[in-house]
């Protein structure tokens, strides 16, 4: 088997995606807010805080020193089961632009900043979230 199956972290992923607010309460069209994998990994180590041992991960970020963090794997791992499955797959995946962006923080569980280690590298920023079906109610 595989990590990602051993810990059932898609299942996990579903579960913090499906739990991402929805603040436009007028009924946007354009759905349920995206999340970058920074805070996909943030809430899952909120929720599941076993799960970055049991990867062998840590968050991520800048200055940590890991080039396989827990966000770069998540981005890693559903961009492959994306890609596999396509529009079957109950997590679509996006790109935030880095033109002209300098920094990106995050706020982790235990309040300290978390900062992107994407920015400034020439790469994009993956952003994922549960797939609405037709009628805009999220698929899974």
């Amino acid at each position: 088997m595989s990590a990602w199956s051993d810990h059932e972290v898609e299942a996990k992923v579903i579960q913090v995606l499906s739990a991402v607010p929805v603040v436009n309460a007028d009924g946007h069209h354009y759905g349920k807010a995206f999340v970058t994998t920074y805070q996909l990994a943030i809430k899952l180590d909120q929720r599941y805080p076993e799960l970055k041992g049991q990867l062998g991960r840590k968050l991520g970020g800048m200055g940590t020193g890991e080039h396989v963090s827990l966000s770069q794997y998540l981005g890693k791992q559903l961009s492959a089961q994306i890609k596999k499955h396509g529009d079957a797959y109950p997590i679509e995946g996006a790109f935030l632009s880095g033109l002209a962006l300098t920094e990106l923080s995050f706020k982790t569980a235990d309040g300290e900043a978390l900062v992107s280690s994407v920015t400034g590298t020439g790469y994009d920023l993956s952003l994922f979230r549960k797939r609405p079906d037709a009628s805009g109610a999220t698929v899974g």
